[in-house]
């Protein structure tokens, strides 16, 4: 499969294009707003064709699909421009600033014939799927799920992320991991409470602390922030025991990892060899693009997701407990 990446987002270059190349499809083109910018990027990538402009990429008839790591409020409008040109369409999470129209951006793709995927990358790396699998087969019910990601960003930093008008904000940047994470166990909840605070008043949620609860009473308790050392990790409790996986969201292509779990008094430890994730979202998209299939990262789960970021919204804005639609 022939991609175009649109924009030259440090995720695109150091993340996501070396997995694209890692595999059997290619980066052909890149576009960036700045035209020299792209041609660079191209040059010291290998990518055969740089663009000044993203819809001249679009045109691109020698591209089967787009990556989109642009910033989160341009997302929805580019990935529609890309339909419209026939290209399936990989875009970062979140893919759009709502539920609705997360759930819009599917169906327009859906009427144009192309796949539509969000790059949750995380979901792709083995251990994430190993441990669905303990925790359905091997530990009891679920009592409650823990889920956290953090980073400190430089005080003074001028970044997008901490920009409204971008869709910025703790939660949607790396909250929604958690959120993710949490509904990968526990499904979506019937309820959130959550409190989020503005520490660089720059109109957006630096740091968010929140509680999914579940009618079965279950729970789930969600946190991110902008504001602490790098944390990632979550954890399911369980009647008969737990699991817990460390630097659960962004791993490193040359790291190994470990998934811990226990049952009664018996603790066991599992290593994961060094994978790439990002290599293995790409492989599994563009197969789903090819054979009509629906992806693992789907629409339900992807307007679930945002479901769930509405409901933390308007539960902080709110001050009390709101139920999802």
């Amino acid at each position: 499969m022939h991609f175009g990446v649109i924009s030259t987002a440090d995720i695109g270059l150091g993340s996501v294009i070396p997995g694209i190349q890692a595999s059997e499809h290619t980066v052909d083109a890149i576009a960036s707003r700045d035209e020299d910018r792209a041609a660079a990027v191209a040059d010291a990538r290998g990518i055969p064709r740089a663009y000044g402009d993203y819809d001249a990429l679009l045109a691109d008839d020698a591209l089967d699909a787009v990556y989109i790591p642009l910033p989160n409020g341009l997302h929805a409008e580019w990935i529609r421009r890309a339909a419209d040109e026939g290209l399936h369409v990989l875009c970062e999470k979140p893919l759009t600033g709502s539920a609705a129209e997360t759930a819009a951006v599917f169906d327009y793709c859906d009427e144009r014939g192309v796949t539509l995927m969000e790059a949750f990358m995380y979901r792709f790396h083995p251990r994430t799927e190993r441990a669905r699998e303990i925790v359905a087969s091997e530990l009891g019910e679920i009592v409650s799920v823990t889920s956290h990601f953090s980073f400190r960003m430089p005080d003074g930093a001028d970044d997008i992320r901490l920009d409204p008008e971008l869709a910025g904000g703790s939660v949607m940047d790396v909250g929604c991991y958690a959120i993710s994470a949490a509904r990968l166990f526990l499904g979506t909840p019937d309820r959130a409470y959550a409190t989020t605070t503005d520490t660089r008043d720059a109109g957006v949620d630096t740091r968010m602390t929140g509680v999914l609860e579940y009618d079965s009473g279950q729970t789930a308790r969600i946190e991110s922030s902008f504001d602490t050392p790098e944390t990632q990790y979550y954890r399911v409790q369980t009647t008969d025991g737990w699991l817990r996986a460390e630097q659960s969201f962004g791993v490193e292509r040359t790291d190994s990892v470990e998934l811990t779990y226990s049952t009664g008094e018996r603790v066991v430890t599992e290593s994961f060899d060094p994978v790439d994730d990002y290599r293995r979202e790409v492989e599994h998209f563009a197969d789903c693009a090819v054979s009509g299939e629906t992806p693992r990262v789907d629409r339900d789960e992807s307007v679930d997701v945002m479901r769930i970021v509405d409901a933390v919204y308007e539960s902080a804005e709110a001050g009390r407990p709101v139920a999802l639609d």
